[in-house]
């Protein structure tokens, strides 16, 4: 059994979230972009832990449901120390086995910082201490280092990171199972790096408001929907996950920059300026491309599971219809096609191309069949803005029905 999974998201408690980040609000969007499993996100944070302990109901073993919505408890936590050598910012992404379980892990995690601050709590003490802490109280808990490669917050970030997952965890990495790829990056390019070789990749969408679930997601083959299954999916044998990714140069750290100055540069760009703004020569963000070279110890990746590459669907809309992906007329066209197919990523993956172009507006059909292809016209990101990138198609000449 397929099951897309968007496990990595946040709460209506955490900082620049969306009010509409309530579990109504999540289970509806999930069946809208064809999700069958969700994180809660923010689980050590009491007020909205208590919010989950109400409103969800147990379905299975780890699994909590709200209508046809079907829920896993998760959270992310920030990690922040300072080390021998400098500071340190990890972000780690907890999935636990159960309510009960997730309170424990909030009244361990108090000791390092207030978890009752945000969604994600900032926590002061060596990531190591941190993950000990939660396997203490937790066992079963999967810990997955988040935005693996992301410059300021991840275990292998060029600012706030280490050269190593191993030199991060040290004796505890033999507990993790799976990394996340983040926005700015997928499997190929983190298969050139033989020490993730053992490591599940996964891919969610850090989603801050339901329109952005499911950007990125992670299929389980699995034989039921529950917490041991998710988890011994993620340890298990090749073929039992597959992602679905962003292009990454649409990822907000796929080039290297300075945003102050609006300077975005290619890796080879970046080595010949010294690593500095050619502009006012502040030294520049290394971006996830910058730093998997600098990492990698192969030309060219090896072993890479399967993934698909998407663009929204409210982006391939508004690209075809020249409006903002955030307009009422996208909106509504998305609406529709969702409705007659019964969800956004089937639509992008595997509706025949001929059946969108009987139902879509003139255009988006042919423009999904581009971005399957993997024909997309591409503007990299770069420290902390977000790339663009669209169907590399002809516009259509008529007007869209």
């Amino acid at each position: 059994m397929r099951v897309f999974a968007d496990l990595h998201l946040h709460s209506r408690f955490s900082l620049a979230t969306s009010p509409r980040m309530g579990l109504a609000e999540l289970a509806h969007a999930a069946g809208k972009k064809g999700l069958g499993l969700l994180g809660t996100g923010d689980c050590t944070h009491p007020e909205w832990l208590a919010e989950v302990r109400r409103q969800l109901r147990p379905v299975g073993d780890g699994v909590y449901g709200l209508g046809d919505a079907r829920f896993l408890v998760t959270g992310e936590a920030s990690v922040v120390w300072r080390d021998e050598t400098k500071g340190r910012r990890v972000h780690l992404l907890l999935l636990a086995p159960s309510i009960p379980a997730a309170e424990r892990i909030s009244t361990v995690l108090g000791r390092f910082g207030r978890t009752d601050s945000g969604g994600r709590p900032c926590l002061a003490a060596p990531v190591r201490d941190v993950v000990d802490a939660v396997w203490a109280a937790a066992p079963e808990t999967v810990v997955i280092p988040a935005h693996v490669w992301t410059p300021w917050y991840s275990a292998l970030g060029a600012r706030s990171g280490y050269d190593s997952l191993d030199a991060c965890f040290g004796p505890y990495l033999e507990k993790i199972a799976a990394v996340e790829t983040g926005l700015s990056s997928d499997p190929a390019m983190c298969r050139k790096v033989a020490a993730l070789d053992r490591l599940a990749l996964v891919s969610f969408s850090d989603a801050h408001s339901p329109d952005r679930l499911g950007r990125e997601a992670t299929a389980f083959d699995v034989d039921e929907i529950s917490f041991p299954a998710i988890a011994s999916a993620l340890a298990g044998a090749p073929g039992s996950t597959r992602t679905i990714e962003l292009f990454p140069e649409e990822g907000k750290y796929y080039y290297d920059g300075h945003r102050a100055c609006g300077v975005s540069l290619a890796p080879a760009e970046a080595r010949a300026a010294g690593g500095r703004c050619p502009r006012c020569g502040k030294p520049l963000t290394m971006g996830v491309l910058h730093r998997i070279d600098d990492l990698s110890d192969r030309a060219s990746p090896v072993g890479v599971p399967d993934f698909d590459s998407i663009l929204p669907l409210g982006e391939v809309m508004a690209h075809i219809l020249g409006l903002r992906a955030d307009s009422r007329t996208v909106a509504v066209a998305v609406e529709s096609l969702v409705a007659r197919f019964g969800s956004e990523l089937t639509i992008l993956l595997d509706r025949p191309i001929g059946e969108l172009q009987e139902a879509a507006p003139n255009g988006v059909a042919e423009a999904i069949a581009a971005v399957r292809a993997g024909r997309v016209a591409r503007v990299p990101g770069y420290d902390g803005v977000y790339g663009r990138v669209a169907p590399d198609v002809q516009m259509p000449r008529t007007e869209p029905r």
